[in-house]
């Protein structure tokens, strides 16, 4: 699966151009995102594709040097469960 980054959004598209995966992330500060939405279709739940989205969001944190504020209750939980990346938590 490929996903696309854009400024506050990484998603992935089918061939046909539906939303199959989308983590939203809007600034709320110059420094911080709010992870406030996950979508996972449901075709393809229990594929690891939400945790799939978290890693590529970790990712875009460390390179923007961001952190964030988890409110999307997957978010939330997945740094529950994920205490090494406790460091992009703010």
């Amino acid at each position: 699966m490929d996903f696309i980054h854009n400024e506050n959004q990484i998603v992935s598209f089918s061939d046909k151009g539906k939303p199959l995966a989308e983590i939203t992330f809007p600034y709320i500060d110059a420094g911080t995102v709010e992870i406030n939405h996950t979508f996972v279709d449901a075709s393809l739940r229990g594929q690891g594709i939400a945790g799939k989205l978290m890693t590529e969001l970790i990712s875009e944190l460390e390179k923007r040097n961001l952190k964030a504020v988890p409110t999307c209750s997957y978010a939330v939980n997945w740094f529950e469960k994920h205490p090494e990346y406790a460091r992009f938590l703010k």
